[in-house]
């Protein structure tokens, strides 16, 4: 059962939603935290969020940013705002969808479904702080961009991120490059981590990559795998 958190500060209207997102076969959450409100979704794991623009507290703009930096849950707007700007500054910051309250149930419940269809084929992807790297074409996804990597640079920061926090050794290096660690050629080694680095330093990524002397190393400044 899809999960949907629904943010919306107006008590009848987030109820009225939720009931109708029930009645559909949804399982949804009413986030009220708007203080935290990007907090709050992040640690419910949705798999997708009704955003209202007009919040208390951190505004619809501020959330569906910080939400888009942070993951790759799906952000669908429903506001009374009817203004093209936010419209066009909604979709501009990440937003999967906009519509404007009143809406029918009906037009509702299609964007939400075509949305959610979407994001089904999106298995493939691993998520870093502010990034998305699909692991079969190794097209990382950042600040509203996409870049296709280098087959090598690719394959190092998935296998980073497969990681989470953990130490990689260089023998697992080798192996994800070049399907052996029977013979580690610490200077090639080194020319790809130093090309990685200088991809991620050009794309201000915050994340860094750190040797552990005599082991391998760690990728520091990235947040878990959705």
């Amino acid at each position: 059962m899809k999960h949907i958190a629904v943010v919306e500060d107006e008590d009848m209207m987030r109820e009225e939603l939720e009931a109708i997102l029930q009645k559909a076969g949804y399982r949804t959450s009413g986030i009220t935290d708007f203080e935290n409100a990007a907090a709050a979704i992040l640690a419910a794991s949705p798999d997708l969020v009704l955003l209202d623009l007009n919040l208390p507290g951190m505004g619809g703009f501020q959330i569906c940013r910080e939400l888009k930096q942070k993951s790759s849950i799906p952000v669908l707007v429903l506001t009374s705002r009817d203004q093209l700007q936010d419209e066009l500054h909604a979709l501009d910051l990440g937003a999967d969808e906009f519509l404007t309250k009143p809406c029918r149930k009906e037009r509702l419940l299609a964007r939400v479904s075509n949305v959610l269809k979407r994001y089904e084929g999106r298995n493939n992807l691993l998520e870093g702080n502010g990034f998305l790297l699909d692991r079969q074409t190794y097209t990382l996804y950042i600040h509203n961009q996409s870049v296709i990597l280098p087959q090598n640079q690719g394959k190092i920061l998935e296998i980073f991120l497969e990681h989470g926090s953990d130490i990689v050794t260089k023998e697992e290096l080798c192996i994800a490059l070049w399907g052996t660690a029977e013979f580690i050629d610490e200077n090639a080694l080194q020319v790809n981590l130093t090309r990685l680095k200088k991809t991620m330093t050009n794309l201000d990524m915050p994340q860094q990559i750190i040797p552990v002397r005599g082991v391998g190393y760690r990728f520091v400044g990235q947040i878990s795998e959705r």
